[in-house]
């Protein structure tokens, strides 16, 4: 079971106490509170007072949060060496590295809240679900779009862009496959559209080419426009 400290509106030296020996042990700490940011190295940068999240990972990395947005507002890469202390009354955390020279600064004027986690995770991230899982799943079983339809490229370029299937049907007319790996609307028809213009201009004029969006559903709007466009869904999800 994973270990956990945590302080409420602690002191700095309660603070400082709880981050120093968690640095020391390799476990991650995270730090919520009024401070102001300076980084110098590459470039520099300063935040004035605001309440902020600052964490800490065993790898040398640092975060620092605000309330917005999912990117911290600031960061120092794995590698770096942490070191926490309090100077005048306020809780100093700095996050440093030699290669290139580099510093991150936090002074926290108060700390809201303090914790650390002995963590530990060994398992490398397995996406699944995404569009290239869908790609693999019709190029190992091609029926599942169609009977008798033959994959011939991927990632066809053409003038209004790459083409994710190019292939032909049953009956050899030029087949296009738009994949998406979850529910979708207009843009993704509009989309296959185009491809399906940009390859009728390309090829002889006598050559049929058929669009098909291939997506776990569509919305009714959707469905109207490949109708009108004379384009094709077939339901089909990642796996």
């Amino acid at each position: 079971m994973t270990a956990v400290e945590t302080l409420t509106y602690p002191d700095p030296a309660d603070a400082l106490d709880l981050a120093s020996r968690a640095t020391d042990r390799g476990a991650l700490v995270t730090l919520v509170g009024s401070c102001t940011v300076e980084y110098e190295g590459r470039a520099t940068s300063s935040l004035g007072p605001g309440d902020r999240h600052v964490m800490l990972k065993p790898d040398g990395a640092a975060l620092v949060h605000t309330d917005e947005g999912q990117q911290p507002v600031n960061w120092q890469p794995p590698g770096c060496e942490h070191s926490v202390s309090v100077d005048d009354g306020s809780l100093v955390v700095r996050s440093t590295r030699s290669t290139p020279e580099e510093s991150l600064e936090v002074v926290f004027e108060t700390v809201a809240h303090a914790a650390a986690f002995d963590v530990s995770d060994s398992e490398d991230l397995a996406l699944t679900g995404t569009e290239a899982d869908l790609k693999d799943r019709i190029l190992d079983e091609p029926a599942l779009v169609e009977s008798g339809f033959t994959p011939l490229a991927t990632e066809r370029e053409t003038p209004a862009g790459a083409v994710d299937i190019y292939g032909e049907d049953a009956d050899g007319r030029t087949t296009i496959l738009e994949l998406k790996r979850r529910r979708v609307g207009p843009d993704a028809v509009g989309q296959l559209g185009r491809y399906v213009d940009a390859l009728d201009r390309d090829l002889h004029a006598d050559t049929e080419v058929r669009g098909i969006l291939v997506a776990p559903s569509v919305t009714d709007r959707a469905r109207q426009l490949l109708a009108e466009k004379g384009l094709e869904f077939v339901s089909l999800e990642p796996p």
